[in-house]
């Protein structure tokens, strides 16, 4: 374990347990992780845009601290901030939806399909609806989707995090990305 991992579970623990000066402590370690993982899901956002990264960020620092949550190490943490960086881009996307209705999307690389901006709305809300159906039939390749575009974790980070191999990661990851490229291009 690197001695940032290491850091950033001790503080999780510490936090855990009590430690309200952890939590000071450990929201400067990972923010510039979270911050680059948002800025990855705004990559593409058009100029002027009222939503950022930083927001995204915040936000997604908010619901965390607000969570009880027994955070067991570095990459738990990750998959969680995952997660909610995944719900608040897509409640965004469907606020967004709401004010501007649009149809005829054209289907996208799932690489691309995160970023947030109002002709992507739908593309969002359309592969959380992906997403949530391979969940259903495939939790663990929904989890590594998740882990790896939503929550930045490496391919080893994410495979320790589910206890498989790297390899594995990559190869449910192939089917994963086939699975949803064919769920999103259905009419």
């Amino acid at each position: 374990m690197s001695p940032d991992s290491q850091n950033v579970t001790s503080l999780l623990h510490r936090w855990r347990g009590g430690d309200s000066a952890a939590l000071d402590q450990l929201m400067p370690v990972v923010y510039d992780e979270l911050r680059r993982i948002a800025s990855r899901a705004m990559n593409g956002e058009r100029p002027g845009h009222t939503f950022r990264a930083t927001e995204l960020v915040h936000e997604a620092c908010l619901r965390l601290m607000d969570a009880n949550i027994a955070w067991q190490d570095r990459a738990h943490f990750y998959a969680i901030a995952a997660r909610v960086l995944r719900r608040v881009l897509v409640e965004y996307a469907r606020t967004h939806n709401r004010q501007k209705r649009g149809g005829g999307e054209m289907p996208i690389p799932i690489e691309d399909a995160v970023i947030v901006a109002p002709e992507a709305s739908a593309t969002v809300l359309q592969l959380d609806d992906a997403l949530q159906k391979l969940e259903a039939l495939d939790a663990r390749k929904g989890e590594i989707v998740q882990l790896l575009y939503f929550g930045g974790l490496t391919y080893d980070e994410a495979a320790a995090s589910l206890d498989i191999s790297p390899a594995t990661v990559h190869r449910e990851l192939k089917l994963a990305k086939a699975w949803l490229h064919r769920e999103m291009t259905q009419i």
